[in-house]
């Protein structure tokens, strides 16, 4: 699968675990040591070691193990109401959904709301003692090569850490279900089906991103070792934000024409552009003259053979855009799009 604009020619794995999937496994290591006995750590080692305890004994209580009668999950306590964020792919689905805390207790939860278009949902829980709300970062300000701890229940071990580094951040990715994440945080650090919905940290104990996809190899079909996505945690702010004080989003940053498309193909079988289905009354692409059946091949001049959101995961509501059109009834045009608000 892959993007325009920024996104990844990648196949990339949802990383949530389906019900029966948790696994363990036994691993056998060795230590040599020198004949004179273990030398003391390196200074510099051990301070980063206590820093990654430190992280993981701060973040640990604030992330969730999320069971559903579809599959399971991780989550991000979210405020001392007990709301839970996670990964819509999570709980899409779902009729029923119970939540396990780091202390073991195991609370029955609803579902409060989703926005399918950034793979978010919410969830809540009544009755817990004591939750302890994570902290969310400014993600615009995550640098490259900075230290990253996922936390979550991947394979169904719950409470799992692994990490890695930020790779790449403001990654466009596609997931398998027609959705575009824009701005995602690539990291190193290992997310295996489970981690999803789970917290992706920096040394600041502060979560960066909700960990989503691992990369596949699309040559072996296996996993692309350290190569994953989380969702930024501003835009989780954004969207959870929303979700927790109303049940659903009004605003949602991303932009959209106001169509309903689907994907265009050449005479020869490859794919060629949108075909405008319907059209929004008033919207966006209805102010600008557009019109069921044509086929929008461009936008800002960066062509659209596969997904219209993936170019438009690059732009603002409000934004103008210049969209290159192959009319229905023969011919062709630019126009110019004052963006609309993908709705919630």
């Amino acid at each position: 699968m892959g993007g325009i604009g920024g996104g990844v020619i990648l196949a990339l794995l949802l990383a949530a675990c389906t019900s029966g999937s948790s696994q363990s496994s036994s691993t056998s290591t060795s230590r040599s040591t020198a004949s004179t006995g273990a030398s003391a750590a390196n200074p510099s080692a051990q301070a980063l070691q206590s820093s990654y305890i430190d992280v993981v004994n701060k973040v640990r209580p604030s992330v969730v193990e999320i069971t559903t009668d579809t599959g399971l999950g991780s989550g991000v306590v979210y405020d001392t109401k007990g709301n839970i964020v996670t990964n819509d792919h999570v709980v899409r689905g779902a009729t029923s959904f119970e939540v396990t805390l780091t202390n073991g207790q195991k609370l029955p939860a609803k579902l409060v709301g989703e926005f399918v278009p950034d793979d978010l949902a919410m969830v809540n829980v009544s009755g817990a003692n004591g939750l302890t709300p994570a902290t969310f970062a400014d993600s615009s300000k995550v640098q490259v090569g900075e230290i990253t701890l996922a936390i979550g229940n991947p394979l169904g071990l719950a409470s799992s850490v692994t990490n890695g580094i930020v790779s790449f951040n403001g990654r466009t990715v596609s997931e398998d279900r027609q959705v575009t994440l824009a701005n995602t945080i690539q990291t190193s650090a290992p997310i295996n089906p489970g981690n999803s919905g789970g917290a992706l940290a920096d040394l600041d104990a502060s979560v960066i991103g909700i960990p989503t996809l691992a990369a596949t190899d699309q040559q072996s079909g296996g996993a692309a070792a350290g190569i994953g996505f989380a969702i930024p945690s501003n835009t989780v702010k954004l969207i959870a934000g929303q979700l927790a004080s109303q049940g659903k989003v009004t605003n949602s940053g991303r932009a959209a024409l106001g169509i309903t498309a689907a994907p265009g193909f050449n005479s020869s079988g490859q794919p060629a552009g949108v075909i405008v289905v319907q059209v929004q009354p008033g919207g966006a692409a209805d102010k600008a003259g557009i019109k069921a059946g044509d086929v929008i091949t461009a936008i800002n001049g960066q062509q659209t053979p596969r997904s219209l959101n993936d170019v438009l995961a690059g732009l603002k509501p409000g934004d103008q855009a210049k969209v290159t059109v192959q009319q229905a009834g023969g011919g062709q045009k630019t126009v110019t799009v004052t963006l609309g608000q993908l709705p919630g």
